[in-house]
């Protein structure tokens, strides 16, 4: 793993340390995400909800909360269809909501993967239709290229509006009310501070703009809900889907992971249960990366994700916690299918593809529900990007995974000739192709890669944020990095380089797969750190060394206690 830091310049870091009152290292990490002025520091470390912009500044976002308000006034019947995934069933959960807040009772229906494949189509929709023609058909985190099934729906006489932040390379939606940030991106500001909202918050700036539009005509229901109460919903769905936590995505999954932390809803309540999330401890992204996104998905994965729905939007405890536990079978059933097709992955890049820049995987007997998270698992060991496709009759479903600083919209938009749908964003796309046509694909894909990328793709990047001592490692410096938070996309939790380590105690292997340490600072002071899967390569005692960390609070047994997760390591003379 080859480490790199570009250090900022000494006198940047005293200014604006100086001048935004805070620690030299938080200057350097916020230097670091370009923020070099007082003003924008104060923004960035404290974001108020009051700094979200106006809703209607979104393309087509004011005609859709008129066709709501039409809907509520008129009670009509109104039909909502999300997506499958985490985004899709936390936008899906909150317009529901909010919609029986003012009395109206939609029917809500996510597709089923093995029956409906991805997005949008014609079986989905002839399901949906199965209790009767609505009035309004709202589509959530799909349909920006759905021209044909959008025509059908309006052919029946039933308006439509989609919700959708996909980017794509084909002609977009032109019947309908279509919000999507991406759309005409040049003509609205491609640096809006809205421009990378995920699905869920353009639903909750949907909700935004209806309650303007309702408390303007003194609607009792509009002055009694609180936006705020939803925020956990965004934050689920925006941290999950892998957008930027950066502009209005940082603002509302700050604030939504807050209120995920009280974990007023049942559902949720018992979902973190049965993960093992402890709210008390509070409410980090890899909860919701690692423990309750997995979970959710899962049934949309295997079964049905109208369950997950269900299970967000229910006040019945019991069924709460059967639901939950449900879940959680559902994911064990997927992690075991994604362990073997991950194995089977890794065998086939290690025999035929090691040296591809960009990598595609095919076999009939894998899983379409589980590839994606294979491909972010391979993506991520060999540092490339990976489409990794299952099998569906004559076609090849799957999904790809990039690394930071290439963006697989563009990849594949040189390369979609054979590609009878595709579409995402630029870390994570779906795509589905005939298999007669992966050969070629496999050809074009590595090679746009390779011409995006150039030719040191594969050599694994470290990019360490600030270099730190032993006695800088202190609780005042985990309160600067809390200011820091939420960590993801566009916002990397930062990774130290602490010099000059020497262990004076052997590492403690446990699990056979990680290790403990210890080290002591210049005074004396013990600090305790793990490495997780690094037990074969283990620290050697008594050198000097360079260890390269990020820095968390462990709790056990009541305590919290300052850690060092070790990234990597290496000599000190290197």
């Amino acid at each position: 793993m080859r480490w790199t830091y570009k250090p900022a310049a000494d006198a940047e870091i005293a200014a604006l340390s100086q001048s935004a009152g805070v620690s030299c290292v938080l200057a350097e990490l916020l230097i670091r995400n370009g923020i070099l002025e007082p003003g924008p520091a104060g923004v960035f470390l404290h974001p108020a909800l009051a700094a979200v912009n106006d809703p209607f500044l979104l393309r087509n976002l004011e005609a859709a909360a008129t066709r709501l308000r039409q809907a509520i006034a008129g009670r009509e019947e109104v039909v909502v269809l999300g997506d499958y995934d985490v985004d899709g069933v936390s936008s899906t959960a909150l317009l529901v909501s909010v919609l029986r807040r003012f009395g109206l009772h939609p029917r809500y229906v996510v597709p089923r993967r093995s029956e409906d494949g991805y997005g949008l189509s014609r079986s989905a929709i002839d399901r949906a239709l199965e209790g009767g023609r609505p009035n309004l058909f709202i589509v959530l985190d799909c349909g920006t290229n759905s021209h044909d099934e959008v025509a059908y729906l309006r052919g029946l006489g039933i308006d439509v509006i989609v919700l959708d932040h996909h980017r794509s390379k084909e002609r977009v939606l032109d019947d309908g009310l279509l919000i999507n940030p991406h759309v005409e991106a040049d003509e609205t500001g491609a640096d809006a501070p809205w421009r990378n909202l995920c699905t869920v918050g353009l639903v909750f700036k949907l909700a935004h703009g209806l309650l303007k539009q309702l408390r303007a005509e003194n609607h009792p229901v509009a002055f009694a809900i609180k936006l705020r109460d939803y925020l956990d919903f965004v934050a689920l769905g925006t941290v999950a889907d892998l957008v930027p936590l950066v502009g209005e995505n940082r603002i509302m999954a700050r604030h939504g992971l807050a209120i995920l932390q009280e974990a007023r809803r049942p559902g949720l309540r018992a979902l973190m249960e049965i993960a093992g999330v402890k709210p008390e401890q509070g409410i980090n992204p890899v909860d919701i990366s690692f423990r309750l996104g997995p979970r959710i998905n899962a049934s949309g994965r295997l079964a049905d994700a109208a369950l997950s729905v269900d299970l967000l939007l229910s006040e019945d405890e019991v069924f709460c916690h059967e639901t939950a536990r449900q879940l959680d079978t559902f994911n064990r059933e997927r992690q075991d299918i994604e362990r073997k097709i991950t194995e089977e992955a890794e065998q086939l890049i290690e025999t035929h593809y090691l040296n591809s820049p960009g990598i595609v995987l095919f076999d009939e007997n894998w899983h379409p529900g589980v590839v994606g998270i294979v491909a972010g698992r391979v993506s991520r060991k060999y540092n490339r990007p990976c489409v990794v496709l299952g099998n569906e009759g004559d076609m090849a479903k799957g999904s790809g995974r990039s690394v930071d600083g290439l963006n697989l919209v563009e990849i594949l938009g040189t390369c979609c000739e054979h590609l009878t749908s595709w579409g995402g964003h630029p870390m994570a796309v779906g795509i589905a192709l005939p298999k007669r046509h992966l050969e070629t694909f496999r050809t074009d894909f590595a090679e746009a890669v390779r011409l995006l990328a150039g030719s040191d793709i594969a050599q694994a990047r470290l990019d360490l944020a600030a270099w730190l001592t032993p006695e800088q490692i202190t609780p005042e410096l985990m309160d600067d990095l809390g200011k820091l938070h939420p960590f993801g996309q566009g916002n990397p939790e930062p990774v130290f380089g602490v010099r000059g380590v020497v262990l004076r105690r052997s590492p403690e292997v446990f699990k056979e797969l990680h290790f403990r340490f210890q080290l002591e600072d210049g005074r004396g002071r013990r600090l305790q750190g793990v490495a997780w899967k690094l037990a074969h390569r283990l620290p050697p005692t008594g050198e000097p060394l360079d260890f390269a960390v990020e820095l968390n609070w462990n709790h056990f047994n009541g305590r919290k206690l300052l850690q060092l997760e070790l990234i990597d390591w290496r000599q000190a003379d290197s």
